[in-house]
Parts: C-alpha cells; sequence; structure tokens
C-alpha cells in the first residue's frame, strides 16, 4: 500500500460524524472533515512522519496527493510534514507553496503555511521580494500569507520589510487581510513594542479600526 493509501486507510479508521458535523460547520461547509482532533491526528502519523524526517528529502507527489484529497485533516498534515522538514524546503519550492496557499484556500491552511515560508526567509533573502510581490496580489490569501510570513520570528523580524508590506495592504475591504495586519503587529508588539507605537502613530489614519485595534491589544 502506498503512502498515501496508508494515511488514508488511518484517517477513515478513526473517523467520527458528529464531530465531523461540528468541524465542517465550524469552517462554513467549506470543507470535509474526518472529526479527527488535532492531538490524535498528529499522533495518527507521528511515526510516518519521522521516517520521512529520515529520508532527508520531500515527497511533493504524496504531499500533492494530499492536497487533492477533499478532507482538511490531509492538508494540516502536509503543514506538519513541511514543518517537521522545514530545513530541506527551500526557496524554489515556494511555487509549490504558493499553489497548496491557494488551493482550497481559507485562514486555517494559509496561516499554517506562512510559517514554513518564515522558515526559508530566515536562510534565503529571496524571500524578501517574493513576499512583496505576494502582497500586492490581487489573491487576498497570498496577501495574508505575505502579512503573517514573520510571526512568531520575534528580534529576527525584518521590520522594513514588514512595514513595507502592510503599507502596500492600507484600504483593503478585505477582513482576513485587516485581521492580518493588526495580528502581525500585535504579535511584534510582544518583543518590538516601540516599532509597533511608532508604526501606529504614523499610519493609524491610513489603517482599518479592526487593524488598529488587534496591533494595540497588548500596548
Amino acid at each position: 500500500m502506498d503512502k498515501f493509501s496508508e494515511i488514508k486507510r488511518m484517517f477513515e479508521a478513526r473517523e467520527d460524524k458528529e464531530k465531523s458535523a461540528a468541524m465542517r460547520k465550524y469552517m462554513r461547509d467549506l470543507f470535509d472533515f474526518y472529526g479527527i482532533p488535532t492531538p490524535e491526528r498528529k499522533a495518527l502519523y507521528s511515526d510516518f512522519i519521522k521516517s520521512e524526517k529520515r529520508a532527508k528529502a520531500i515527497d511533493w507527489d504524496f504531499l500533492d496527493k494530499c492536497y487533492a484529497d477533499s478532507h482538511r485533516e490531509f492538508q494540516y498534515l502536509v503543514y506538519d510534514y513541511l514543518l517537521a522538514l522545514k530545513q530541506y524546503v527551500s526557496f524554489e519550492d515556494m511555487p509549490k507553496i504558493k499553489t497548496y496557499i491557494t488551493t482550497r484556500p481559507w485562514w486555517d491552511t494559509t496561516d499554517f503555511l506562512c510559517k514554513v515560508i518564515g522558515n526559508v526567509g530566515l536562510r534565503d533573502p529571496r524571500i524578501k521580494a517574493l513576499m512583496i510581490d505576494w502582497s500586492e496580489s490581487e489573491n487576498i490569501w497570498l496577501k495574508r500569507a505575505a502579512i503573517e510570513h514573520q510571526l512568531g520570528l520575534k528580534e529576527k523580524t525584518d521590520t522594513e520589510l514588514l512595514e513595507q508590506i502592510l503599507v502596500n495592504n492600507f484600504g483593503s475591504d478585505e477582513f482576513f487581510v485587516n485581521k492580518a495586519i493588526g495580528w502581525a503587529l500585535r504579535e511584534l508588539s510582544k518583543t518590538n513594542p516601540e516599532f509597533v507605537r511608532g508604526f501606529l502613530n504614523e499610519n493609524s489614519d491610513k489603517m482599518s479600526s479592526l487593524s488598529v485595534k488587534e496591533a494595540s491589544k497588548y500596548i
């Protein structure tokens, strides 16, 4: 049995119709679910991911099959897989990541994949120009990914890059974009409140009320 079929067999064996319905409702009936809670889901494929790490290479064909499946658990597996093998993800893989962000797009998978991009950015400066390009895209999920790709980097955050990306998205009426702007600033305020205060003092009149509210939470 191939890898994808084996994982699918495990998911199907743990399917919970009641939890599946609740998860589907929470995600506005946009996606199918097996109804497997996160801790159980990760436990199911933990040994598989460990074996994949030993291969020291990413099996993109396997990940493509996961993204082609209608069940959201498979998209979450892609994120866990890529994060576990993050050292093998390169700038040349960004077209794949872009495809995943824009396939069955929603905030959950976009936010997950941002961390994968951020890890590449710490090793490859070419990510900067790509994120600026994404920030000017017509696709709101690519915009959100650009805004959020430095989440959690704390002192390693490139504030000049972040500022340019945020300014590129001023005037948006998209909830998921404006929420992301506020979230990016809110998280950075935990380690660099001076930058966030200065940014808000200079730009709050150009930002949505949602962005300002989120950004100001901790300062």
